[in-house]
């Protein structure tokens, strides 16, 4: 292998392991359905807290189906226990559709079959639905305007630390 062979594969190896821990560090916590996770209620625009395995949009508050769905609540400073300065970077909710194979799945699973095969990833990324609090349309994840309602919080806050997406 020459120097510049042998370059090239190290710069592509490091850029690897940069991606993979940079998935590790922002994957959502949603993805262990143990715990908590920040809700908001649409209509009483109020936050709540409700089952991280809850596939939103779950009732709201007052029980109105659909009210809730989930918010993603960050903290600027990076500090996860600065309840200060937490903030809703954005919501999330899944299309009827995904929904609805989501809770097959989960159903599945709870009767000891494996159903995961059912969730195609690009499917899902489709039909994950984002809004920014101040929004009232809903915009598909995989769209620009998605991707950047999704993404744009993640910038230095004040104190020069990356922000950190926050449980209750």
């Amino acid at each position: 292998m020459n120097k510049s062979s042998a370059i090239k594969l190290v710069l592509s190896l490091l850029l690897l392991a940069s991606a993979g821990a940079l998935y590790f560090k922002l994957k959502p916590a949603r993805e262990n359905e143990n715990g908590d996770a920040y809700f908001y209620d649409v209509r009483e625009q109020k936050l709540f807290v409700a089952p991280r395995g809850s596939i939103p949009p779950i009732a709201g508050i007052k029980g109105a189906p659909g009210d809730g769905v989930r918010a993603i609540v960050v903290s600027p400073t990076g500090d996860p226990a600065d309840k200060k300065h937490q903030t809703i970077a954005y919501l999330e909710k899944y299309s009827p559709e995904i929904k609805e194979l989501f809770e097959e799945v989960r159903q599945a699973r709870a009767a000891g079959r494996s159903e995961e095969g059912r969730i195609d990833r690009k499917a899902v990324a489709a039909n994950t639905l984002v809004r920014r609090l101040s929004d009232t349309n809903w915009q598909s994840l995989t769209s620009e305007e998605g991707r950047t309602i999704a993404n744009e919080w993640n910038t230095p806050g004040p104190n020069g630390q990356a922000p950190v997406v926050c449980s209750p």
